[in-house]
């Protein structure tokens, strides 16, 4: 489990996060929800080290991941997989060099392990046979389905996702949404996902977060989301033609 305590971060005065505090559940995949610039991806990237809050602490089980100095931070990021807005690929790279690329820089595997890891990574996502593709020959599904193979890479605990179907046609997006769920759940990982995309929550959201102007307004599990009396957070997901129909 992934528990965070009153986070704070805030840029030139202007507040992001305010006194964040919320569980994320292990082996389950973990949505956090709100408008752009509600705070979800620099939750995300304090959650993974990549921002310093500038208050309150993050727990992965009984271990002050805040507390630990940047070289312990990083040893310890080798638990975590990212899957970036967008996938941030290597253009230059083939795809079998950026699914590699975690293994090169963390483990001391040899080549053949290496190339072992790679073929079983784009097996488990459905890409097999794509090694020496450049990223400017795959679709914007695929790309996706390539940076979730780097992503799981290192059979990482946790996994992070950032807007992961962004850009996406709504069939390629559920697609991608049913690979992350079969992921996490095959392999016991606690999954947290930023998006705004209501047919996510609905699909695959165990349990759900959601951020309003930096603040924590409504957490709780999905079947619970379309009975609460919380008017922001009614707001927001009832803002998709798709919700309207449900209501």
């Amino acid at each position: 489990m992934i528990r965070v305590d009153n986070i704070s971060k805030s840029f030139d005065k202007n507040d992001v996060l305010i006194g964040i505090s919320a569980e994320f559940a292990e082996a389950r995949t973990n949505l956090v929800i709100g408008q752009s610039g509600s705070g979800k991806t620099v939750l995300l990237k304090c959650l993974i080290g990549m921002i310093e809050p500038d208050s309150g602490d993050i727990w992965y089980g009984e271990d002050s991941f805040t507390a630990l100095h940047p070289d312990q931070q990083r040893t310890f990021r080798q638990q975590m997989g990212v899957v970036f807005q967008g996938g941030a690929l290597f253009d230059s790279m083939t795809v079998e060099q950026n699914i590699r690329l975690p293994m090169d820089f963390f483990t001391d595997w040899d080549r053949e392990r290496k190339l072992d890891r790679v073929n079983f990574c784009l097996g488990r996502v459905q890409l097999p046979g794509s090694n020496k593709l450049l990223p400017a020959e795959l679709s914007g599904g695929m790309k996706k389905r390539v940076a979730i193979a780097r992503a799981i890479a290192l059979n990482p605990k946790y996994l992070f996702c950032d807007e992961p179907n962004s850009g996406l046609d709504p069939q390629t997006a559920i697609v991608i949404d049913k690979l992350i769920h079969e992921i996490t759940l095959e392999f016991k990982m606690t999954t947290v996902i930023n998006t705004h995309d209501m047919n996510s929550v609905m699909e695959i959201g165990d349990n759900i977060l959601f951020l309003s102007e930096g603040r924590k307004c409504w957490e709780g599990p999905r079947e619970e989301i379309l009975r609460s009396d919380n008017k922001v957070l009614n707001d927001f997901v009832f803002a998709s033609e798709l919700m309207k129909k449900i209501k």
